[in-house]
């Protein structure tokens, strides 16, 4: 979706829909003459109570000249001085879908109303709404619609402007909410691709073109490498698929020669049927969401590398497959990781776990700042947060306190939870150094205590995604389906790391 800015008075914008953010506690007289044009529809539902600037509150209307918008929009969005980029966010995305509703190619957005309370954070939130509320996933549908894109339901919408009296720190927001929300639908799409077409072997080919774009550097180590390596924990999950695994290496050399790198790691299970411990059939459909923490890292890097950021930031994509064939690792199984450390193998459905091991454990080779992964690893995490916060674990406070502070300004919030010695008990095996699952209780506390056997000192933090990355959503600005998360929540983080 193309986006620029403008200082044009919104009556004057040649545009078939113009939305207009309304501020509860702002003179409504000051549209009157803009609202004139579409025959004073703001100002009777204002009179009659229906329209108070509240956060919900809409209200349409169509111009009566010939010059100007050719729609309105009206969309409340509370107090000026409690405007929130979330709110923003929203009615971002509910303007495109009033737009996609009518086919219109494109549109523009006002920022007038609310005034000085417009920051540039608002800016950043309009973008993304707008550019996140645009993606759709029909790729691989026949059908085309009467121009000849898609089916004709979602992809007429190319372009949108955003209208104000823009200072020059706009320009830089449009800059990153467009690359943040890019970054995100990457994600979305490459986590809506069916497993048959996102193999580990794709996946990594769309990192080394993504690294190309985004003037990043490239490496993806095969089986062969992995043998080398000793990554037995991650072999061992593939070894009941015919695909081969990968192992994607992403580096962003921004910052000063020599210094410490942030890493970012992402489970990239590209499909999941739980090997010999196999899943139940009702919804496994939905197991091509399990690479959706290395889609969100791959999202992520382009980002970065795009923005140029002025930070050294790796990434890590352990990818693979965990079907079950006459091969396939079996419950009771012993493997060994790159470590060195012996894994017994419970459940063979706790295979996240291990291709991160070995992960995690190649990644302290760059002796990191700070090491941040994410995975859909456990329906326990369902279970304690639903689907509106990831859960958040790791060794370090300050680290975790940041990556909550990213999460609420990305709307990708996350939740900490426990990370006790205790918990370690529940992993101590009786013929390995330990046990790939710790039973029912405490289930992602158990998954994260793993993982944490892989990160030695160095300042570590996990996210469970299982309940955030994919499903039903109320947010206009996403759809059913592929949210991308945490990919603009990564992005936040290393964005206050690098000071910009």
């Amino acid at each position: 979706m193309d986006l620029t800015l403008s200082s044009t008075a919104p009556e004057a914008v040649e545009t078939p829909l113009m939305a207009v953010l309304v501020a509860s506690d702002r003179p409504f007289e000051d549209l009157s003459g803009f609202d004139a044009q579409f025959g004073g529809v703001l100002g009777r539902a204002a009179a009659l109570g229906d329209f108070r600037g509240r956060t919900g509150d809409r209200v349409a209307g169509h111009h009566r000249g010939t010059d100007g918008p050719r729609r309105v929009l009206y969309l409340g969005v509370g107090a000026s001085g409690s405007l929130t980029p979330e709110t923003v966010r929203c009615a971002a995305g509910e303007a495109v879908r009033f737009a996609e509703g009518r086919r219109l190619p494109s549109l523009a957005l006002s920022l007038v109303h609310p005034g000085p309370g417009v920051k540039a954070r608002h800016v950043q939130a309009a973008t993304e709404g707008m550019v996140l509320a645009a993606w759709r996933f029909d790729e691989l549908k026949s059908r085309a619609g009467p121009d000849g894109d898609g089916d004709g339901r979602g992809r007429l919408l190319r372009s949108g402007l955003i209208v104000g009296a823009p200072p020059h720190a706009w320009d830089e927001a449009v800059r990153f909410g467009r690359a943040f929300a890019s970054a995100e639908n990457l994600a979305r799409t490459l986590q809506a691709t069916p497993g048959n077409l996102a193999t580990p072997s794709r996946l990594a080919d769309e990192a080394v073109r993504l690294a190309a774009d985004s003037g990043l550097q490239c490496e993806v180590l095969g089986p062969a490498e992995m043998e080398e390596q000793g990554m037995g924990a991650l072999l061992s999950v593939a070894r009941g698929s015919d695909e081969e695994p990968r192992l994607i290496v992403l580096e962003h050399h921004g910052g000063d020669a020599g210094a410490a790198p942030l890493v970012l790691v992402g489970k990239g299970l590209t499909f999941d049927a739980g090997g010999i411990s196999i899943k139940p059939a009702r919804g496994m459909e939905k197991m091509k969401y399990d690479m959706s923490g290395g889609a969100a890292v791959l999202g992520a890097m382009r980002a970065i590398g795009e923005l140029d950021l002025p930070v050294n930031v790796k990434a890590v994509v352990p990818s693979s497959e965990n079907l079950l064939n006459g091969s396939a690792t079996k419950p009771g199984d012993v493997v060994r990781s790159r470590l060195g450390k012996t894994i017994e193998v419970i459940n063979t459905d706790a295979e996240g776990r291990l291709i991160l091991a070995d992960a995690l454990d190649y990644a302290l080779g760059w002796e990191p700042a700070a090491i941040v992964d994410c995975a859909t690893l456990t329906g326990a995490c369902v279970v304690a947060l639903g689907h509106h916060r990831a859960a958040l674990l790791g060794n370090d406070e300050e680290l975790l306190g940041e990556l909550r502070d990213a999460g609420d300004l990305a709307a990708e919030p996350c939740w900490p939870l426990p990370l006790d010695d205790e918990y370690r008990k529940q992993l101590l095996s009786e013929v390995a150094d330990l046990k790939n699952v710790g039973g029912r209780p405490a289930g992602t506390i158990t998954a994260a205590c793993f993982l944490s056997e892989f990160v030695g000192q160095t300042p570590w933090a996990h996210l469970d995604i299982a309940g955030t990355a994919y499903g039903k959503t109320k947010k206009p600005y996403l759809r059913n389906g592929p949210a991308g998360r945490p990919c603009r929540l990564l992005l936040e983080w290393v964005r206050a790391r690098a000071g910009v």
